[in-house]
């Protein structure tokens, strides 16, 4: 098996762009929107649709890796490095409270020039309580990085990094590299998604750490955008790769296998308007919950709160199945009668949509 940085012409990706124009359109008139809706919000609405999709990068670029984070300790994370917290809350997950830190920093520090030292930074961000592993530095050892599934007896290699003793110069040429395509340099890229992509595939490739690849290299793919856009692209790249994982892995499998890389240009473009189109879905769902909140809060009783707010906490994919009289039941405690007598006045206000009927009578949130 020959991987691409054992072939000749590595690194230099050849593609072709040849019906993409419809979807860097797409990527570039959603994200538009984006700016527009946000313009347009009141300063604690925009803080928080932004938030939830930083949230959402973090728990799911984690989950991709197999580590499940609580959105709580993650958002008390950011609320507290972005200074939202009056009193710095408490964040029990160490590992939560680096994927929140790093979101942060590349957030912030999107505009500065891609450097070593960041990258460690960062690294030991999301690691920095492993004692088991290389932090803030590249792989060493003689061992070759392998990304395996299957048996221990009898694993799967679907790909092989290049040796750690190559990773110190590799790096440096893919740091030369990132900063010669941003905007204004002297291999300027001018598609942000399609730098994105490339900087994805090349950054998993070389593999450089022990561990936190694939998030670290999310990371990038975002820094990228938003270089592009010249502002923090508000999105979450993770959670449209989440929902498609097998694709994803497929995809970089086969872009790791030759330097012409079309087909992961083409899927890793389509990925980014996907995630663009869900970040403006989020961002009217805010305002749409604004509004629901402004006609009816005071109309409703504690038990109704608790359960609108839970059908919220969904987003905008929405609480699976809608709400019936049983999970009524047990988000609050109540009987069966008052649960339904409660959802019965929810429709009355308006406030929930009745569908089915009977015994399978279930409520969705009212459209705004």
């Amino acid at each position: 098996m020959t991987y691409n940085w054992q072939q000749p012409d590595w690194p230099e990706f050849r593609f072709d762009l040849d019906g993409l124009a419809a979807l860097l359109t797409a990527f570039t008139d959603h994200a538009g929107r984006v700016d527009g809706l946000l313009e347009g919000l009141p300063g604690e609405l925009e803080t928080e649709a932004v938030l939830d999709l930083m949230i959402a990068e973090a728990v799911r670029s984690s989950a991709i890796e197999g580590e499940f984070l609580s959105r709580d300790d993650v958002r008390s994370s950011i609320r507290n490095r972005l200074g939202l917290n009056p009193v710095l809350q408490p964040v029990d997950s160490r590992l939560a409270d680096g994927a929140g830190e790093l979101m942060v920093a590349v957030r912030n520090s999107f505009q500065e020039p891609l450097s070593e030292e960041m990258l460690f930074a960062w690294h030991r961000m999301l690691l920095g309580g492993s004692t088991a592993l290389r932090v803030g530095g590249w792989r060493e050892g003689g061992d070759p990085m392998q990304v395996v599934s299957g048996r221990i007896d009898r694993p799967t290699v679907h790909f092989e990094a290049p040796p750690s003793a190559r990773v110190p110069a590799e790096m440096k040429r893919f740091i030369q590299w990132f900063n010669d395509s941003a905007p204004g340099g002297p291999l300027a890229v001018p598609q942000p998604p399609l730098r994105s992509a490339l900087a994805h595939l090349y950054f998993e490739s070389i593999h450089p750490f022990e561990d936190g690849n694939g998030r670290l290299g999310r990371a990038l793919s975002e820094m990228a955008l938003s270089q592009g856009l010249g502002r923090p692209v508000v999105l979450s790249l993770s959670r449209t790769i989440d929902a498609e994982r097998n694709a994803y892995y497929d995809a970089l499998k086969a872009a790791q296998r030759s330097n012409e890389v079309t087909p992961w240009v083409h899927w890793f473009i389509g990925v980014a308007v996907r995630a663009q189109r869900d970040a403006e879905a989020q961002v009217r769902f805010v305002l749409r919950k604004s509004k629901f909140f402004q006609r009816f809060e005071r109309e409703l009783n504690e038990r109704q709160l608790k359960v609108i707010r839970r059908m919220f906490e969904a987003g905008p994919e929405g609480f699976t199945s809608g709400m019936n009289a049983r999970k009524y039941v047990a988000l609050t405690g109540s009987s069966k009668a008052t649960a339904t007598r409660d959802l019965q006045e929810l429709a009355r206000l308006g406030a929930l949509t009745p569908a089915g009927g009977g015994r399978s009578t279930r409520y969705e949130l009212t459209e705004a």
